[in-house]
């Protein structure tokens, strides 16, 4: 089947809503008419997320720096832990004797399992791939752990999250065509075997979803296979992995260019690894309904913040004095209570409360944003948002500038 044939019947099909069955869907009420955002609900056993929507990141099975009743209270509905990590420590069937991951996590909303490709790429040094899997290092006592597509897909079940992503290889160089070629096979091939075994297991009807990727690095034509042979599996929702790994800004959108338009329209359409002001609005104008990252949280805990007249770095000594809160626009705890000087004294310190604080509102920055995102969207003014809020935001704001 051709690639037209194969994204023409996944068009086709009708939503996952509609089917009575299904745990599992995708609402599309709004469109913008000046790009292709979209303004959908993700519907999951664990409740529904309105998207545009990012995911922040619980690696280890918390969100460093934050209680779980605070992740809701900034804006949080779905959130992230790793495959790889959580099989190390504590494992498993840990997990799910203490409960399951939401029980664990201490999370009553929708949580999505990364499958462990990103370790694979991050951790290429201690890392052998094969046809079949990939061998690599503990990063917790140097044991040797391998992942196969079949063996990730059972330790997700296990963990028990709402949506478990497949097994892939992210390419090193999403430059290098040959090197990208043999990722995208293994990536299609694994990909069919997650497959199976996630309906071996009893499929969505279990309460979880299997998402697939699309790799093909910077290539259109790559990625354009490599799509058709993911929507051939019918899928609840598709991510476009392989971005933002290095490359240039310019090849980011032109692998979300060459994926997104092609995902079935009735599907959440995910991309991973990828979390900046910037980013957003490049790939929400293409099309892009959910994203992850770490940046809110690393930058906090680097007592960075993003505010909405530039990223501030509360160790610089121009903040000593200073009695304006961190970003007058935001409601959240920080900038409701504390002063950029009391921040500055709290980092500088070294006191937790400082990189708490500024995780909770990091948090909230990126969810307020998402926010206006969508109401944008809504009102078809999505460009004008961008014009209006990016600019300033983009910049990193000194205490010189700000007339501390």
């Amino acid at each position: 089947m051709s690639v037209d044939a194969a994204i023409a019947r996944a068009r086709a099909r009708p939503p996952l809503a509609s089917c009575r069955r299904a745990r599992f869907g995708c609402d599309l009420p709004a469109r913008a008419s000046t790009s292709r955002a979209r303004l959908g609900t993700f519907h999951t056993p664990h409740g529904a997320v309105r998207t545009p929507a990012f995911m922040p990141v619980g690696t280890k099975g918390t969100v460093k720096g934050v209680f779980p009743r605070d992740l809701a209270a900034v804006g949080s509905t779905m959130i992230l832990a790793n495959t790889y990590h959580l099989h190390l420590r504590p494992g498993e069937a840990l997990v799910k004797e203490l409960g399951g991951l939401h029980r664990f996590m201490d999370w009553d909303g929708p949580i999505l399992t990364d499958s462990g490709g990103y370790q694979v790429f991050s951790l290429g040094h201690i890392a052998k791939i094969d046809d079949d899997g990939v061998t690599l290092r503990s990063v917790v006592d140097g044991a040797l752990v391998r992942f196969t597509p079949r063996g990730v897909v059972d330790i997700e079940r296990a963990l028990g999250a709402d949506v478990a992503m497949a097994f892939d290889q992210c390419p090193a160089d999403p430059t290098h065509r040959a090197d990208v070629e043999a990722a995208c096979e293994r990536t299609r091939r694994w990909l069919a075997l997650c497959v199976e075994r996630h309906k071996e297991l009893g499929g969505e009807e279990t309460g979880q979803a299997l998402f697939g990727i699309v790799q093909g690095g910077i290539f259109a034509d790559l990625r354009r296979a490599n799509l058709e042979a993911a929507v051939a599996h019918d899928l609840v929702g598709y991510a476009v992995g392989g971005v933002s790994v290095g490359e240039e800004r310019e090849h980011v959108r032109a692998g979300i260019d060459a994926s997104a338009p092609f995902l079935p329209e009735h599907r959440p359409r995910y991309l991973m690894g990828v979390g900046t002001p910037e980013d957003f609005f490049d790939a929400i104008e293409r099309g892009i309904d959910l994203f992850d990252c770490v940046t809110p949280t690393r930058h906090a805990r680097n007592h960075n913040a993003f505010t909405s007249r530039g990223k501030v770095n509360l160790r610089n000594g121009g903040w000593r004095a200073d009695a304006s809160p961190l970003d007058p626009e935001c409601d959240c705890i920080a900038c409701a209570r504390y002063s950029k000087g009391v921040l500055r004294h709290l980092c500088t310190s070294e006191e937790m409360l400082g990189p708490m604080l500024l995780t909770l509102h990091n948090l909230r920055f990126f969810h307020r944003l998402m926010e206006r995102i969508r109401e944008a969207i809504a009102a078809d003014r999505l460009a004008e948002l961008r014009a209006e809020v990016l600019p300033p935001m983009s910049g990193r704001r000194s205490p010189a500038e700000a007339g501390a």
